[in-house]
C-alpha cells in the first residue's frame, strides 16, 4: 500500500516563502496525476495545484496562480509546492494526493489517495 507524506509546513509571516514536498512510499506507476489541497477550518477542501505524473499538464487555482509552483521529481517519487508571496488566507492545513484517472481534475473526490496533511499557518 503507498503512502504519501508531506512536509515542509510551519509558519511564517506574509510575504514569506514555503516549499511542502510530498513522497510516495512505493510505486506510483498506477497513478497519473499528482495534487495539492488545502483546508482552512470551516472551509471545504479545494484544489490548489495538480500536475501530470510526467510533468506535461499543470493546473492552479487562480487564488494561487503567479504565487504558488507545483513541480516534481521522478527519480525521488516526490513532488513540491513553491509557495512564495504568502498571505495569511493561504493559512490551511495543505494535503498530497494521487489521482489514477486520466484526466485532469482539481476535485478532491476525484483523488484515490490521501497524505496525513501539513500544516501552513500565514501571519499578518
Amino acid at each position: 500500500q503507498v503512502k504519501l507524506l508531506e512536509s515542509g509546513g510551519g509558519s511564517v509571516q506574509a510575504g514569506g516563502s514555503l516549499r511542502l514536498s510530498c513522497t510516495a512510499s512505493g510505486p506510483t506507476y498506477s497513478y497519473t496525476f499528482w495534487g495539492w489541497f488545502r483546508q482552512a477550518p470551516g472551509h471545504e477542501r479545494e484544489g490548489v495545484a495538480v500536475i501530470s505524473d510526467g510533468s506535461s499538464a499543470i493546473r492552479y487555482s487562480d487564488s494561487v496562480k503567479g504565487r504558488f509552483t507545483i513541480s516534481r521529481d521522478s527519480a525521488k517519487n516526490t513532488v513540491y509546492l513553491q509557495m512564495n508571496s504568502l498571505k495569511p488566507e493561504d493559512t490551511a492545513m495543505y494535503y498530497c494526493a494521487l489521482r489514477a484517472s486520466y484526466t485532469l481534475s482539481m476535485r478532491p473526490t476525484g483523488f484515490d489517495l490521501w497524505g496525513q496533511g501539513t500544516q501552513v499557518t500565514v501571519s499578518s
